[in-house]
């Protein structure tokens, strides 16, 4: 857990981020990774030599890759094509058959978790992991990310935010710490935009159409999956964050905390700045650094790609000299 200062001095609260880029694959996703094939193998459903395939944006394939590889199993991929090339060559480093397929909803059955699914079908010994509806995948936060952050925060803590992809982080913790504390601790939703999640707590419950798209990969959603459908009820309320908010603070946490952190990751601080000034002074905040900026550097620090996106004007002028590259 690391103590983001700049940010806790701003706020007057205790804004803590949990380094989940520390873990083996680099990711949050680690942990459902790792509880994924381990349920499959415990239900017969995976033998030894067998195949496991996914649908991911990269890092519950990093994760996988790095689970497979241990215990001998092969890997199969199907991922958006709108990812960053460092994700697909690094998960091609690591053994991974990758398949980089068309960017379509979800009710396409051309998408790309769908295409996992019938992967694993048409082969013997092989388990699609479903990720985003294997409640397995929530299982591994309420075992693991939940106790850590009270054990680490000693109990005294007073909110917890983090965006949602599967919503297998946001569910899990959330179960847990409401739990534990007897429903003291606060939870909210972090969104970027293109995601309906925000709009579905704030309306109290109605979903609308996806529209829009934002930076940040692998976070946003369009329904309401079986990790989070359980525990959306339980969330306090939800945040809305700008792509602006998020790329500033992406050069912020860089130059001020010394911590070199992906987009998911600091629209996750941004929250958990928002958070803390909702609160006000003398609470703990918590969320999740769930990468680092390895894997998105060719975007994230480009000019070219900045001024594409438009969010050149975003990057304070002092700032500016991060980015390194064309």
């Amino acid at each position: 857990m690391i103590k983001l200062k700049k940010l806790s001095e701003e706020t007057g609260c205790e804004v803590l981020g949990k380094a989940e880029f520390q873990n083996p694959g680099g990711s949050v996703k680690d942990r459902a990774a790792l509880y994924v094939v381990e349920e499959a193998e415990d239900k017969g459903l995976l033998k030894p030599g067998g195949t496991v395939v996914e649908g991911t944006a990269g890092n519950t394939g990093i994760g996988l890759a790095h689970v497979c590889r241990s215990k001998g199993y092969k890997l199969v991929i199907y991922m958006p094509n709108t990812q960053s090339q460092g994700k697909i060559d690094l998960l091609r480093l690591l053994g991974a058959e990758v398949y980089p397929v068309p960017a379509v909803a979800f009710e396409n059955p051309e998408n790309y978790n769908h295409q996992a699914k019938r992967h694993a079908e048409s082969i013997d010994n092989a388990v699609w992991t479903n990720q985003f509806d294997n409640i397995a995948n929530r299982q591994a936060h309420i075992e693991t990310t939940g106790p850590e952050i009270w054990y680490q925060t000693g109990g005294k803590i007073d909110a917890f935010t983090c965006a949602t992809g599967t919503g297998g982080s946001l569910a899990g913790v959330t179960r847990y710490l409401k739990e534990k504390s007897d429903g003291r601790v606060k939870s909210f939703l972090a969104d970027p935009p293109g995601s309906v999640l925000h709009s579905y707590i704030s309306s109290g419950g109605k979903l609308v159409d996806r529209t829009g798209s934002s930076i940040t990969e692998g976070i946003g959603q369009g329904r309401v999956t079986d990790n989070l459908k359980p525990d959306i009820d339980l969330l306090d309320g939800s945040l809305h964050i700008a792509d602006e908010k998020t790329i500033e603070m992406v050069y912020r946490c860089l130059d001020e905390e010394g911590l070199y952190l992906g987009a998911s990751s600091c629209l996750n601080v941004v929250a958990a700045k928002e958070v803390a000034e909702k609160l006000g002074p003398g609470h703990t905040v918590v969320t999740l650094l769930c990468d680092g900026a390895y894997r998105y550097a060719e975007r994230l620090f480009s000019r070219k790609w900045l001024e594409e996106k438009k969010l050149i004007g975003s990057i304070p002028k002092h700032l500016e000299k991060y980015i390194v590259l064309p």
